[in-house]
C-alpha cells in the first residue's frame, strides 16, 4: 500500500518547463535573426552620425545669417524660397534633395534648379507615392541649411 501523506515534488517539472521555454525562445530568436534581414532604412546612418557636429555648425551659421525657407508643393513640383532676415531673396545657392524611399536600397538624389532669385525647385517622379522622408540641403559661401521633410506626393 502506498503512503499518500508525502508531498508531491513539482520542482523537477518546473525546471523542465523552464528549460523548454528557454529553448523555444532561443529557437524563435535565431529564426527572427536569420530570416528578417536588416531593419535599417538609411544605409548611411553611421556617416550621418559622424557628420552631426559639422552639420550643427552649418545650421548655426545659417541661423546667424538669418536664412528663412518657405516650402510649397505644387502638384509634383517642390518649390523652395530662400530669403534672408530682411526678406531679400538669396541667389546662387547650390541645393539638393535626398529622398529616403522605403523600398529602395539607396537614397535618391535630386539636384535643385534655381528658377529665379531665391527660388529653387525640383519635380518629383510620378511613380512616387506615400509618405517619403526627405532631406533638403542648401549651401552658399560655406553656410549650409539642412531641413528634414515628410512628403506625401
Amino acid at each position: 500500500m502506498k503512503n499518500t501523506d508525502q508531498p508531491v515534488n513539482i520542482y523537477p517539472l518546473l525546471i523542465l518547463l523552464l528549460i523548454a521555454a528557454f529553448l523555444v525562445f532561443s529557437a524563435w530568436s535565431a529564426h527572427r535573426a536569420t530570416s528578417l534581414g536588416s531593419r535599417v532604412t538609411d544605409a548611411s546612418y553611421y556617416s550621418k552620425g559622424l557628420k552631426y557636429n559639422s552639420t550643427e555648425v552649418e545650421r548655426r551659421a545659417a541661423e546667424v545669417l538669418g536664412w528663412k525657407l518657405d516650402t510649397r508643393l505644387d502638384r509634383r513640383t517642390l518649390i523652395f524660397r530662400l530669403s534672408d532676415r530682411n526678406g531679400h531673396a538669396i541667389s546662387g545657392a547650390a541645393g539638393s534633395l535626398y529622398l529616403a524611399i522605403p523600398d529602395a536600397a539607396e537614397n535618391v538624389y535630386l539636384p535643385l534648379t534655381e528658377t529665379g532669385p531665391g527660388r529653387y525647385q525640383v519635380t518629383l517622379d510620378h511613380t512616387l507615392s506615400g509618405a517619403i522622408q526627405a532631406r533638403l540641403e542648401l549651401e552658399r559661401n560655406g553656410a549650409r541649411l539642412n531641413r528634414h521633410l515628410l512628403l506625401n506626393p
